[in-house]
């Protein structure tokens, strides 16, 4: 947390909102990078040259590396999402910075972290097709995707930023939840929080979800109303996260 602080959030009273918006996103990225940048390095080099190396070393590489870790990103991105309210919110708000322009820098700085995990997803995969191409290694998807193909590149960023920002912001309103409200009705709410990633995974059919959906019957909506939709329940997700925060006391340090 004192990373923010050194990144600028104190700010003269006369200075510009766009100027504090522009110091909360500063503080916001630099103080989460370790966490993404952490996250990124462990997944190329962990999940997709070990994985290509353990696929050569038990028999021959058969399938799709990087399609093993197709969930990891969600997952993560939840925990980025849960982080932002427990670490800055007392921090920032301390410092001057109105609630609003915190959501709206949380807002922001979720959007642009799911654009870049979904494009490392985009980039690595492309690498993997001209590996799979030149060593004529099968390149098999082992979950169901939008793209039948790595080399539909708009859909396979599509699914991953819509999947990701809706898990973020599912884990924005946990954050949020649980810090205002406490544990046990942290809780109750879970179903609350839980909309915007419920949404995205039955509107949008997509990774380990799909084939149990397509079991029972069900079947994803056009994409024409899928992907609008998905992103108007996360922006509805972080305006609730918003109106929750607006009443929140900041609590004093302990000790």
């Amino acid at each position: 947390m004192s990373t923010a602080v050194q990144t600028g959030a104190t700010l003269p009273r006369g200075v510009t909102d766009w100027h504090r918006l522009k110091h909360v996103l500063r503080a916001l990225a630099i103080g989460l990078r370790p966490m993404l940048l952490g996250y990124w390095a462990v997944m190329v080099l962990a999940l997709f040259l070990v994985g290509i190396v353990i696929q050569l070393l038990s028999g021959g590489v058969t399938s799709s590396a990087w399609d093993y870790g197709t969930q990891s990103p969600k997952y993560f991105s939840m925990a980025v999402g849960i982080t932002v309210t427990p670490a800055y919110f007392a921090l920032l708000i301390s410092q001057g910075i109105t609630r609003r322009m915190f959501s709206v820098a949380a807002g922001i700085y979720l959007t642009g972290a799911a654009a870049a995990t979904a494009l490392l997803w985009v980039l690595v995969y492309q690498v993997e097709h001209v590996l799979y191409a030149w060593q004529d290694w099968p390149g098999k998807l082992t979950n169901p995707h939008l793209f039948t193909s790595t080399s539909q590149v708009g859909l396979v960023f599509a699914e991953f930023f819509l999947l990701i920002v809706a898990h973020e912001v599912t884990g924005w309103l946990l954050g949020i939840t649980f810090v205002r409200f406490g544990f046990w009705r942290g809780v109750l709410l879970l179903p609350l929080a839980l909309v915007p990633a419920a949404a995205a995974e039955f509107l949008l059919v997509a990774q380990w979800l799909a084939d149990v959906l397509n079991n029972i019957g069900y079947h994803r909506p056009p994409l024409a109303v899928a992907v609008p939709s998905v992103l108007v329940v996360s922006v509805l997700g972080v305006y609730a996260g918003y109106r929750l925060l607006h009443p929140m006391a900041v609590k004093p340090p302990k000790g």
